[in-house]
């Protein structure tokens, strides 16, 4: 059997969950670059915002979400409906420019039952996908392997969210 070593990832999988509340509502509110990098927050407007998803389906996985703690899509205003819009460009520009991937999977899953982890606050995915980045590991070791740390991946995205 052969032993995929991948130390970085002990501190992401052993650190207990601490964070309260919805992570949509607090996580954005982190001051300072450093917390901000902690939080994993990219960009964030008074009506949208983009985080990186800390358990994500593959790499440079993304979060676009309201700024408004809501769970209701058709009651959007169109104002924030457009800039959830433009924040979601923006993501697909910017992991395009990054990662140069050769598709995305981008989308929402509205609901517990339609597979929302977090049901209470609307958001979309953004995922960037390369030709054979799915393999085995996740059917057989219930394991992904991401080839870059997740804080490497916000540093190098961070320049293209700074105004």
């Amino acid at each position: 059997m052969k032993v995929l070593w991948a130390p970085w990832r002990l501190s992401y999988v052993s650190k207990p969950e601490t964070h309260q509340g919805c992570i949509f509502c607090e996580l954005p509110k982190s001051e300072g670059a450093a917390a901000r990098r902690n939080a994993l927050v990219l960009y964030t407007d008074e009506r949208a915002q983009v985080l990186m998803n800390r358990f994500p389906y593959a790499h440079a996985h993304l979060m676009v979400a309201p700024r408004e703690h809501t769970a209701d899509f058709a009651g959007l205003s169109d104002e924030t409906a457009a800039a959830v819009h433009a924040a979601l460009a923006r993501a697909q520009r910017a992991l395009d420019e990054v990662y140069s991937p050769a598709g995305f999977n981008i989308g929402m899953n509205l609901g517990r039952v339609a597979g929302a982890g977090i049901a209470d606050h609307l958001h979309w995915h953004i995922v960037p996908r390369w030709e054979g980045d799915t393999n085995f590991m996740p059917l057989l070791a219930d394991t992904r392997v991401m080839p870059q740390h997740i804080e490497e991946a916000y540093d190098r995205l961070l320049p293209l969210f700074e105004d």
